[in-house]
């Protein structure tokens, strides 16, 4: 059967029509998430500013203030097929705030001279559009003899020591720290913020030049618990690379929305957004993040956060060709992952504008939102880390699944592929492979392309960084 990836399927001569679990390969254990602690049923879709900010040659004429970020953020609410698709928030990352003090009361404060926090939400939300903004742990060292709102305790004694951000470290155990994170997030309540997202969380995040404190975990409570009192609805994302002990991962998935499971991926400070070198790291790290937690539970609370998708605009600007464009869109699918933008939504090409909102592909991610991917190596089922890789997300109650099979090229320094082998390769995927049996209708997400009926199955010949994404239906 002729296809651009030149896929090959091979058609056994018994059909099956039940799934159960084969004894060949290990078992697979389907994974799924279920309602976050916030409430959400769904990863956010939408666009946050760092990328543009990290690399501003990216994009030339933005400016990191209200016009410029409404100018971005525009593009979302008048272009339909991004509409349509979910992409509604709208992130600041940081710098909209006061870098070095907050109120009277040591709250965080958006920096006037470039921002108008509440008639930008307005303006958002006029638009059908959701407003997200940036924090970090603690008060400011500044603020340390301001009194809480609606206590006697000054800032000072609840926070002290200094963690390389302008901030002290909060003493969780005192109650009235709690007061102030409900004083924080109150006013981001009526401000019209949507989305929180909290960075520098320890463990896991590396230093990058602070002091962090080796736990802060009080800090996502915390914030957690303000939301809940606040009478708003937002979702709490944070980061960076968090830790994956089963001691913190029951932190996160009882109080966060979505984690990130990497560092950065941007070139910060390059012509182009990101390198697909990086991108092979990302992708490990998902590997490794989703193979940890499904050892403590198979039924998740919380989504993964691969970090801002960075497929918007043409390679000269993106960085990655359009295959691993494609790739890395996949990925963040099949991941169940967030779907925030990156890129420059005011160049947008046609390729990009697809992989965004294709309308096959924006069911698939529905799909793994709930029932997010795992690997299972080409010939083995094992889990560990190949260059020429399968994954399988699902099946559901159903029997429908959603598999991907990649060829991410030569290790090129972050990715940890157990293999290099450089130019085009057969990915042979048994159904033994992903551990599951039956006869399956095998569809191409991408090229909405029925590719026939399949008991087995399937070989396909891809080239390095070219994937293909696959729906199997019973």
């Amino acid at each position: 059967m002729a296809r651009s990836l030149q896929c090959r399927l091979i058609i056994a001569a018994v059909a099956l029509t039940a799934i159960a679990p084969v004894t060949s390969e290990p078992a697979l254990q389907v994974v799924q998430i279920s309602t976050t602690p916030n409430a959400f049923t769904a990863p956010p879709r939408g666009w946050n500013s760092f990328g543009i900010q990290a690399n501003p040659e990216t994009t030339p004429n933005f400016s990191f203030n209200q016009t410029g970020v409404t100018s971005q953020c525009d593009v979302l609410a008048d272009t339909t097929a991004l509409k349509d698709a979910g992409y509604v928030y709208c992130s600041l990352d940081s710098g909209w705030s006061v870098g070095g003090n907050g109120d009277e009361y040591g709250r965080i404060i958006y920096d006037s001279s470039i921002f108008d926090i509440p008639s930008l939400a307005e303006h958002l939300h006029g638009e059908g559009l959701l407003l997200g903004i940036y924090v970090v742990p603690g008060a400011f060292i500044a603020d340390e003899e301001k009194t809480i709102l609606g206590t006697d305790v000054t800032i000072g004694s609840v926070c002290s020591g200094d963690n390389g951000l302008a901030r002290c470290n909060f003493d969780y155990s005192q109650s009235a720290v709690q007061q102030w994170h409900n004083s924080v997030v109150n006013q981001f309540a009526s401000w019209g913020v949507d989305l929180i997202k909290l960075d520098y969380v320890t463990p896991g995040s590396p230093s990058n030049g602070a002091n962090l404190p080796p736990d802060s975990s009080g800090e996502v409570i915390a914030y957690h618990r303000a939301i809940a009192q606040s009478g708003r609805e937002m979702r709490l994302d944070i980061s960076w690379k968090l830790d994956r002990s089963q001691e913190y991962f029951d932190i996160w998935e009882s109080n966060a929305d979505s984690m990130r499971t990497d560092q950065d991926i941007n070139n910060g400070g390059q012509p182009t957004f990101v390198s697909w070198e990086t991108v092979q790291r990302a992708i490990d790290n998902y590997r490794q993040y989703i193979t940890t937690v499904m050892q403590y539970n198979k039924d998740l609370t919380i989504y993964p956060d691969m970090d801002n998708l960075f497929v918007g605009n043409p390679a000269s600007i993106s960085g990655v060709t359009d295959d691993e464009r494609q790739t890395i869109m996949t990925h963040w699918i099949g991941a169940g992952a967030n779907l925030i933008i990156g890129s420059d939504l005011t160049n947008l090409d046609d390729f990009g504008l697809n992989l965004l909102t294709n309308a096959n592909a924006m069911a698939a991610a529905d799909f793994t939102a709930q029932h997010p991917m795992q690997p299972r190596n080409p010939g083995t089922g094992n889990n560990s880390s190949e260059q020429l890789q399968a994954w399988i997300a699902g099946p559901d109650t159903s029997g429908t699944a959603i598999v991907v099979i990649v060829n991410y090229g030569p290790d090129q320094g972050q990715g940890g592929f157990g293999t290099s082998l450089s130019g085009t390769h057969t990915v042979n995927v048994s159904w033994d492979d992903l551990g599951i049996n039956g006869t399956f209708n095998v569809r191409d997400i991408w090229a909405d392309e029925d590719l026939g009926t399949e008991s087995s199955g399937f070989s396909v010949r891809l080239d390095e960084g070219q994937s293909v994404l696959y729906e199997l239906a019973p």
